[in-house]
């Protein structure tokens, strides 16, 4: 039996690096296992977090506010098939104890953020204090993935259809976190057209993730792209012309 290492010693061993990765995810169905491919990647990237020690996932579902069932799907994916701890920081419809979150956060070797609605989160995250803590446990070193809300609200400007700031319109552009430098869209396949339309006549430079696909970020820098059937793409304008480069995969 492997003996498990002090959490603070893990703690200080991790910090070494100073940055956690961001991988973010366009879209998928993790309850079809769409996205099983960059699962594993994820969950590599855990273990490496982890050492010896059985690595730990947060699971972050204040974008559908804090929807069980996504939490449990998450739970049977990553336990089930992955041998994951899993963990789940919920906010919406309970007072935060910060003590008690801080303590879930520390244990987490990567935190996963879900779907949903990108604003309210955002918003939601910056009024309880819980985005402090995310950016804590990323500077320490832990890994930060998520999916659609969760792989754009990182970047400047984001492409999103939250009903909050959309409007009459489909999509609408918002001010993201402003961690990673750039024009981000998730679910491109579906959301092309307008994106493009929007990147066309206003940006020099965008990123455009379909669903099962990812980005991989590293020290807040784009170094490649995994694939569980999609792509990741540059999309410049030159011109007033558009052209696209796939994110080569890692």
């Amino acid at each position: 039996m492997t003996e498990e290492l002090p959490r603070s010693r893990q703690l200080k061993r991790n910090t070494a690096n100073n940055m956690g990765k961001i991988i973010a995810i366009g879209g998928g169905e993790l309850r079809e296992r769409t996205t099983i491919k960059i699962d594993e990647y994820i969950v590599a990237l855990a273990k490496e977090h982890a050492g010896e020690n059985r690595p730990n996932a947060l699971f972050i579902p204040t974008a559908s506010h804090d929807y069980m069932p996504y939490y449990n799907t998450f739970h049977k994916v990553y336990t089930g098939v992955f041998n994951v701890k899993t963990d789940v920081a919920l906010t919406v419809f309970k007072d935060v104890d910060m003590e008690k979150m801080r303590a879930k956060f520390e244990k987490a070797d990567v935190i996963y953020v879900g779907g949903g609605d990108t604003v309210f989160m955002i918003e939601h995250w910056k009024k309880t204090g819980l985005l402090s803590l995310i950016e804590e446990a990323y500077r320490r070193g832990v890994i930060i993935a998520g999916l659609s809300a969760g792989a754009i609200c990182w970047f400047s400007d984001i492409y999103t259809d939250s009903t909050s700031v959309t409007g009459d319109e489909k999509y609408a552009m918002y001010e993201g976190l402003k961690w990673i430098k750039g024009i981000i869209s998730p679910h491109y396949g579906a959301r092309m057209l307008d994106f493009d339309k929007i990147v066309c006549y206003n940006y020099d430079c965008a990123y455009g993730i379909e669903d099962n696909a990812a980005l991989v970020i590293d020290d807040g820098k784009i170094v490649g792209s995994v694939s569980s059937g999609g792509k990741a793409w540059r999309i410049e304008r030159k011109d007033k012309t558009l052209q696209k480069t796939e994110i080569e995969e890692i």
